[in-house]
C-alpha cells in the first residue's frame, strides 16, 4: 500500500515544488522500494526552507539524530553527504584529515534537488537524491536546465540501493521529515547513528583513531582539549552569525528578518577578520574543527552567499586576512578533496525555485585556492 505524507505549508514560496551492499559486503544492492513508508507515523516532508518564525526569520530546526555511540569498528559506517552542503562538507573533510577513508566509506548525491516522490501527486517534497555519474542529466523541479553529476556521484548509493536521502530516512524509521545531510550510517543496523554535523565531527575525530591510516605522522586532533573552551566561544559567534547568518540572510521573508541578519553576518565578519590579523588560525596555531566550520562558509560566500542570499556588501576577496586564511584553510591535507564548486553553485542555484526559478547559474570568477597565501608569517 502506497503510504501518504503530509504536505507542509510553503505558500510563501510561490514556485517551489518539493542508499545495499550488506554488512559483510558481499550481497548485491537491493533497490529500496519508496512507495512504501518505513514506519507506521506518517511522515511530514519538508526542507528548511519551510522553517520560518512569524516576523519572517529563517529559524533552523535541530537535527533529530543524536545517538553519539559508535563501536570503533572498519566498514561498520558510511558517511552520506552533498559536497555542496557545508555541514555535510566538513565531515567528509575530517574523515580525510584523521586518515580514514578506508575505515568510514561515504556517498555523494547529486547536487540538483529532485522530487522524491514523483509518483506521488500529492507529495511535492525535494530532496537529495542519488545518480550514477554515467546517468541522464537533470532538470530542477520546474523541468528548467540540464545539470549532470560527475566522478564524485559515482555508482549511486551502493550501500542500500536508495534513491535519495529520504529513502534512507524512512528506512530508519524516522519521525522528524526534513532529510539533511551529512548522515552517519550503521550498516550493521541499517539506521542512522546521527546527523548532526558537529556531533558527526567528533565521533570522527575521536572514536576511530586506532584505525588511522596515517598514525605515523602524528593524528590530527581538530577537538584539542586546551583550546575547547575558546572553540566553543568563537562558535557561539561563528555559527548564528556567519555559518548559519547567510542562511538568515538568504532565506527571511521580511526586510527586517533581513537586515538583522546582514548585520549580524558582516559584524562576525569583520570579528574574524580582527582575530586574524593576529594568529594563523582561530584558536592560534592549530587547525581545529572550527576552522573548518569557518572555511566551508567563507569558500561558498562570494559564488553563492554574496549573490543568492544578498550578502552583498563585501566579498571575502576583499578581506586580506579572511581570503588568505580561506586558501591557507584550502591547502590543509584532506580538505580540497571535498571542494566541488560545481556541486556548490548547481546546487545552491538549481534546487531552490522559489528563489531561482529558471535554474540560472552564474559564471562568476575562478579562484585558484592554491595560490600563495601569506599565512606563514605567523609562525
Amino acid at each position: 500500500m502506497r503510504a501518504t505524507y503530509a504536505v507542509y505549508n510553503l505558500s510563501f514560496l510561490p514556485h517551489l515544488s518539493q542508499s545495499r551492499l550488506l554488512y559483510t559486503g558481499v550481497l548485491k544492492p537491493t533497490r529500496f522500494n519508496s512507495s512504501r513508508s518505513m514506519s507506521s507515523k506518517t511522515t511530514q516532508a519538508r526542507t528548511a526552507l519551510a522553517e520560518m518564525a512569524k516576523d519572517g526569520a529563517f529559524a533552523r530546526v535541530d537535527s533529530v539524530h543524536r545517538s553519539t555511540t559508535v563501536e570503533p569498528v572498519a566498514g561498520r559506517y558510511h558517511l552520506y553527504v552533498s559536497v555542496a552542503c557545508p555541514w555535510a562538507c566538513g565531515a567528509l573533510q575530517a574523515i580525510s584529515i584523521k586518515g580514514l577513508n578506508d575505515v568510514i566509506s561515504h556517498s555523494i548525491t547529486h547536487p540538483t534537488w529532485q522530487r522524491t516522490r514523483p509518483d506521488n501527486p500529492d507529495d511535492s517534497h525535494c530532496g537529495w537524491v542519488f545518480r550514477k555519474a554515467s546517468d541522464e542529466p537533470l532538470s530542477n523541479s520546474n523541468s528548467h536546465g540540464s545539470f549532470s553529476g560527475d566522478e564524485l556521484c559515482g555508482s549511486g548509493d551502493q550501500i542500500e540501493g536508495c534513491s535519495s536521502i529520504r529513502d534512507l530516512y524512512e528506512l530508519s524509521e524516522d519521525t522528524g521529515g526534513k532529510y539533511t545531510t551529512p548522515v552517519l550510517w550503521d550498516k550493521k543496523l541499517k539506521k542512522i547513528v546521527n546527523n548532526e554535523s558537529t556531533e558527526i565531527l567528533r565521533i570522527i575525530n575521536k572514536d576511530f583513531n586506532e584505525l588511522a591510516n596515517n598514525k605515523s605522522l602524528g593524528l590530527v586532533d581538530l577537538y584539542p582539549e586546551e583550546l575547547g573552551e575558546e572553540g566553543n566561544r568563537l562558535n557561539d559567534i561563528i555559527y548564528p552569525n556567519i555559518n548559519n547568518g547567510v542562511y538568515r540572510c538568504g532565506f527571511a521573508s521580511s526586510q527586517a528578518a533581513y537586515e538583522l541578519a546582514f548585520k549580524d553576518l558582516f559584524d562576525a565578519l569583520d570579528q574574524m577578520e580582527e582575530l586574524l590579523s593576529k594568529q594563523r588560525y582561530l584558536c592560534g596555531s592549530k587547525f581545529t574543527w572550527i576552522d573548518l566550520r569557518l572555511f566551508n562558509t567563507l569558500i561558498r560566500f562570494d559564488e553563492v552567499y554574496a549573490v543568492y542570499f544578498k550578502c552583498n556588501k563585501k566579498l571575502i576577496r576583499e578581506y586580506p586576512n579572511l581570503f588568505n586564511y580561506t586558501k591557507d584553510c584550502y591547502q590543509v591535507k584532506g580538505m580540497s578533496g571535498a571542494i566541488s564548486m560545481y556541486h556548490i553553485k548547481t546546487h545552491y542555484y538549481t534546487s531552490h525555485v522559489g528563489l531561482n526559478q529558471h535554474s540560472v547559474v552564474p559564471l562568476g570568477n575562478k579562484i585558484d585556492y592554491c595560490s600563495a597565501h601569506d599565512r606563514a608569517r605567523f609562525e
